[in-house]
């Protein structure tokens, strides 16, 4: 008995050590194997998916797409520029009252959300600063939460550009007087001060702005408006303000050289590269493989790759990595959104027949050969991580081989000012988007909105998935390449950049017309 009891208490000493042991590997683990926790971090690949690759999903359309036969007429009209659809940008036609002499004060604005989203919040500003007749000071871009990328305004656009476009329409400063040095981000984040307008409401009028904001910006001279994204109105607006946010999105908002000389030597690698016979599988006659090659010769197409994890985990949809990935997607809706998603009431086939589960890189590889896209097409990915890593994109690498990036074209030093900082690293996709000869967006979101504007502004071909359309068609798993092929044509035919007018409650950033464009007398 007393040996037990002597027993016990060395017993109860192993035990506190082993369980101290046990803490210490539990918070030293994720420091030696980071990656395993990945899955929990804001749109990073999930390490569980990549355990069990996702095999390809629509074996029937993927044989069909690699035995495909090239339509040479398909690829000449694909390739062929958009005819002139009879509008012209004309957003210096129509200019506002000018600049009275005195200005009211200062406006500040502080921007959160990715690059395309303080695009949008700039513009928005500039017209603010108009419409109150202050001054503007260069807008404040929040460090990013997801990608924590802390780039500021002038690490991305060029200041001076952007000043002297803007100097007969709004005031606009680099930094505050002296005076006013105080109100400042931190100054803002440590108590309720008078100046600060929390309470901006989305998609205000410009009545709100003048009723609201001005009289504070009377008494002390200054206001910072915070949040401000999507804070102002797109209807009844005047047409002077809606021409000047056009301006500012398709003409003050250059990027800073660095960005415009990285951008241009991957256009002209794109457009030059060491070989333009890259070709994979069987061919038909030489002669018809040059034709269909010359058609294509010297161009690319931009695909926007838009398939993170914060996407996959949001739509709640099925992308065939089996019970791991099921798991790993409904453990991240749990820590990021507290499971309140609410795709997630529906079933897989219910939200692809509405149109709410983004493309995979391989649903985007089989659009693409539908539309005549030949295997020697060039592809630039403009895409910051891509959930599922390379298995996931092996797929779309099998159907298009000649596929680039930012690091396969570029070298490590020509990255060095840019690698790591999603901001930098989304103004050069979007540069270079700006020049292919057609973009793609895989899904909607902020980048295939602003690019989609831009591109129609300047009457650019840029294909528009029908989610809808590929929701439904991609279910029906008994369906043949030839049937599919018809149904994603055909229901493309006025998707490629034809112009739409926007309508009512529609952002100014993803349709420009009429509002900033005007109809060219025939």
């Amino acid at each position: 008995m007393l040996q037990m009891k002597q027993f016990q208490p060395l017993q109860n000493l192993h035990q506190s050590q082993r369980t101290a042991l046990a803490g210490v590997f539990v918070l030293l683990f994720p420091i030696f194997s980071p990656s395993l926790f990945r899955p929990l971090g804001r749109a990073s690949p999930s390490l569980f998916s990549e355990w069990n690759a996702p095999r390809p999903r629509h074996l029937r359309l993927l044989q069909g797409a690699l035995d495909r036969q090239i339509s040479i007429r398909q690829q000449v009209e694909l390739w062929s520029p958009l005819a002139d659809q009879g509008w012209k940008p004309c957003t210096d036609n129509h200019r506002g009252p000018p600049l009275p002499e005195n200005s009211e004060g200062f406006v500040q604005v502080f921007l959160d959300g990715g690059l395309n989203q303080q695009r949008m919040g700039i513009c928005d500003a500039v017209a603010v600063a108009k419409i109150l007749n202050v001054t503007l000071v260069i807008p404040r871009l929040e460090v990013n939460p997801v990608w924590q990328d802390s780039s500021s305004f002038t690490d991305i656009f060029d200041v001076d550009h952007f000043i002297s476009v803007l100097k007969d329409e709004v005031r606009i400063v680099r930094e505050l007087p002296t005076q006013y040095a105080w109100s400042t981000r931190d100054y803002y984040a440590t108590g309720i001060r008078a100046t600060r307008i929390k309470t901006a409401p989305t998609h205000a009028s410009a009545e709100w702005y003048l009723q609201n904001v001005l009289p504070v910006i009377q008494s002390y001279g200054i206001a910072a408006v915070a949040p401000f994204s999507h804070r102002l109105a797109f209807d009844n607006m005047p047409e002077s303000i809606q021409r000047l946010r056009c301006k500012v999105n398709f003409e003050a908002l250059n990027f800073v050289p660095r960005i415009r000389e990285l951008g241009d030597a991957l256009v002209r690698r794109l457009r030059n590269p060491p070989s333009t016979s890259q070709t994979s599988g069987s061919m038909d006659p030489t002669e018809r493989i040059n034709t269909i090659v010359k058609a294509g010769a010297g161009k690319f197409v931009v695909l926007h790759l838009r398939f993170d994890k914060d996407m996959a985990a949001h739509s709640g949809c099925d992308f065939g990595g089996g019970k791991a990935e099921k798991l790993s997607l409904a453990k991240y809706r749990q820590v990021i959104w507290q499971g309140r998603v609410l795709n997630s009431q529906f079933t897989d086939e219910e939200l692809r027949n509405k149109g709410r589960c983004p493309l995979t890189p391989e649903e985007i590889g089989l659009l693409l050969s539908a539309l005549g896209f030949s295997n020697n097409t060039r592809l630039y990915l403009a895409s910051h991580q891509v959930y599922g890593g390379e298995a996931r994109i092996s797929t779309l690498r099998k159907l298009f081989p000649v596929m680039e990036n930012k690091q396969s074209l570029a070298s490590a030093e020509e990255l060095v000012d840019v690698e790591g900082k999603a901001s930098l690293m989304a103004a050069v996709d979007y540069y270079v988007s700006m020049r292919s000869d057609i973009f793609i967006s895989a899904s909607p979101g902020n980048m295939h909105n602003a690019l989609l504007a831009h591109r129609a502004y300047l009457n650019l071909k840029t294909i528009n998935p029908n989610m809808i359309l590929l929701g439904q068609v991609l279910v029906n798993k008994s369906l043949e390449w030839s049937e599919f092929e018809a149904a994603v044509s055909n229901g493309h035919k006025n998707r490629q950049g034809q112009l739409r007018l926007r309508k009512q409650k529609q952002s100014i950033y993803t349709y420009p017309a009429p509002d900033c464009m005007c109809k060219v007398a025939s």
